[in-house]
């Protein structure tokens, strides 16, 4: 898996994107929902790097898929610890939550891969208690 410098456009929008497909199936929905909210400029990306951060994923997954039948079967919580601690900028991780949210829940159901990563990022940036009150 390609690394990206902390705290980078690149690493937010990578984790967004890991969301994004983590229930195998990238919805219509799910992508107006993020760029509706207009993801590239808030997280400081130039126009179309949020899609070539997602396929340069994809590209990532697909190199250690092996047997697997999704992409992310090769995420382990490991290496979402190791994406999610490429993001410490506080604001940044709320608009990465932000963004992430928008997407899972776009098209009305949030999927248990979905939750896993969502949930993964609240416990380890130790959000519990702001999405508790949120």
């Amino acid at each position: 898996m390609r690394s990206y410098p902390h705290n980078s456009p690149q690493a937010a929008a990578r984790i967004v994107a890991l969301l994004l497909i983590a229930d195998g199936h990238v919805s219509r929905a799910e992508m107006d929902a993020l760029y509706g909210r207009d993801i590239e400029r808030e997280l400081g990306l130039p126009p179309g790097d949020f899609a070539q951060v997602l396929h340069t994923l994809c590209e990532d997954l697909l190199m250690g898929m092996r047997d697997r039948r999704l992409l992310t079967d090769s995420i382990d919580d490991t290496a979402l610890a190791a994406l999610l601690a490429e993001v410490t900028d506080a604001p940044l991780r709320h608009k990465v939550l932000y963004f992430a949210d928008a997407a899972a829940t776009a098209d009305r159901h949030v999927a248990p891969a979905e939750a896993w990563v969502m949930g993964a990022a609240l416990q380890q940036w130790h959000l519990e208690e702001v999405a508790a009150q949120g």
